[in-house]
C-alpha cells in the first residue's frame, strides 16, 4: 500500500487529534523517554534538525507515515529514510557511521553488534522492535483466485522441488482443485534482505525436512530463480510474470494476490490480527547482550491456530546508546519515541496495515530509550 495524499492526511488528523489534547513534556531528551501510552503527552514541536537513516523496504511506508505525522508538529525536523538500502545496506550503513539509526528487519549479528561499537563506543547499539507485519507469498497464476499453500508446499516450490502449477502437491492443498499445467517461476531477493531473512527463518523453523539450508538475509538457493532488488522489484515481477510466485513484505503489495498459509489443517489469509497473535505467542527476548538490546526471535512450534498468521515480520530500528553528538541523541529518542507510543503504532497500522505492537513492548522500547545520551 503507497502512502497516498489521503493517506497522508489521515496520519496528520490522527497525531493532531492527539497533539490538540495536550502536551506535557519537552521535544528534546525527555521525548518518547517514560510512556507508551500515545503520543498524548509529548509536545514534538520543539524537535529541530535532520535525522539520516535507511534500510528495511518493509518499513518504507510506516516511515513515511511516521514522518508526516511527527513532522506536522515538528516544522523544523526533517527525516531522510532511504528504502533502496534494503536491511543489509541499512546496517551497512549504520556500522560505517552514515545513519542515525538502521531499518532492519533482522537484529544485529554478533559480528556487526561487534562492528557497531566502532560508531557507538563501548555502550555499543540496540536493536529496538517497531514495526510488525507479515511475509506475503504472492503468486500470478490464472485462475486461482484463492490459492492455498502448506508450509511444505512452499519449501519445495522454492528449493525448485515442485515446478509446475499442476504438482499433486499444490492440488492436495487446495481441496483437490488442480490448477492449469504450467511451469512456476520463483522469484526472490538479490539484496540483503530482512524480508528472506524472516521467510528462510519460518522455512527453517517448520521445514527443516524440506528446507536445507541456514535462515539468512541472502537466497540460498542457486538455479532458475529470478532474483530483483528490493521488495518493490519482486513484487513488480511477480505481477508481470504469468506463472510467478515470491514473497514480500504484506504491506507492499498491492493488488498482486497472496496465498493463504497453512497451519495445521487449516490455512489462513494475513491480517494484522493475525500478525499480532503470532508475535504474541511465539517472540521470545534474544538480547544481543547489549543492555537495553530487545532482540526477539520467533519459536514458529507455537504457532498452532487458525487466528494466528505463520509467518510474521519483525522490523527493528538500530541505534547507538551513546551518540557524539547529543542533539542527534535528542533527535532520535524524541523520533523513535513517537514511533514506540500508541499513536505511533496507529499511524502505521492505518496508513501501512501493519500489526501494532503490545503495550509491553513499547514500554520496554521507551525504558531503552531513556537510557539514550
Amino acid at each position: 500500500m503507497k502512502l497516498t495524499r489521503s493517506g497522508s492526511i489521515a496520519a496528520i488528523a490522527l497525531v493532531g487529534a492527539v497533539a490538540l489534547a495536550g502536551c506535557a513534556t519537552s521535544g528534546d531528551s525527555n521525548a518518547g523517554s517514560d510512556s507508551s501510552k500515545s503520543a498524548e503527552a509529548t509536545d514534538y514541536s520543539k524537535l529541530a534538525g535532520t535525522l539520516t537513516a535507511g534500510g528495511s523496504s518493509a518499513q518504507a511506508n510506516a516511515q513515511q507515515a511516521w514522518t508526516t505525522a511527527i513532522t506536522a508538529q515538528a516544522k523544523g525536523l526533517t527525516i531522510n529514510y532511504d528504502k533502496s538500502q534494503g536491511s543489509g545496506g541499512g546496517v551497512t550503513n549504520f556500522t560505517a557511521g552514515s545513519y542515525d539509526f538502521a531499518g532492519s528487519d533482522s537484529p544485529l549479528k554478533p559480528e556487526q553488534t561487534t562492528a557497531a561499537e566502532a560508531v557507538c563506543g563501548a555502550d555499543g547499539a540496540v536493536n529496538l522492535p517497531i514495526y510488525l507485519d507479515g511475509v506475503a507469498v504472492i503468486y500470478n497464476v490464472e485462475g486461482a483466485s484463492d490459492l492455498k499453500l502448506s508450509g511444505e508446499t512452499i519449501a519445495k516450490i522454492f528449493n525448485l522441488q515442485i515446478t509446475d502449477w499442476s504438482d499433486a502437491a499444490i492440488t492436495k492443498d487446495n481441496g483437490g482443485k488442480a490448477l492449469a499445467a504450467g511451469p512456476i517461476t520463483t522469484v526472490a531477493r538479490s539484496d540483503g534482505s530482512g524480508t528472506t531473512q524472516n521467510f528462510t527463518n519460518y522455512l527453517v523453523g517448520t521445514q527443516k525436512a524440506n528446507w536445507p539450508y541456514e535462515a539468512s538475509n541472502a537466497w540460498p538457493v542457486a538455479g532458475n530463480v529470478s532474483k530483483q532488488q528490493g521488495g518493490s522489484g519482486v513484487v513488480n515481477t511477480v505481477k508481470a510474470t504469468a506463472g510467478a510466485i515470491g514473497y514480500a513484505d504484506h504491506s507492499a503489495i498491492g493488488d498482486v494476490k497472496a496465498a493463504e498459509i497453512g497451519v495445521g489443517s487449516d490455512f489462513v489469509k494475513f491480517s494484522s490480527e493475525g500478525a499480532a497473535k503470532a508475535f504474541e505467542v511465539a517472540a521470545e527476548l534474544k538480547s544481543n547482550g547489549v543492555e537495553g538490546d530487545l532482540s526477539q526471535s520467533i519459536d514458529y512450534s507455537k504457532i498452532t491456530t487458525a487466528d494466528a498468521y505463520p509467518i510474521p515480520l519483525l522490523s527493528y530500528a538500530i541505534t547507538c546508546k551513546t551518540f557524539k553528538d547529543s542533539k542527534q541523541a535528542d533527535l532520535v529518542k524524541g523520533y523513535l519515541g513517537f514511533i514506540a507510543s500508541e499513536t505511533g503504532q496507529k499511524v502505521a497500522e492505518k496508513n501501512a496495515g501493519s500489526a501494532a505492537l503490545p503495550a509491553s513492548i513499547l514500554t520496554e522500547i521507551n525504558k531503552t530509550l531513556s537510557t539514550i545520551k
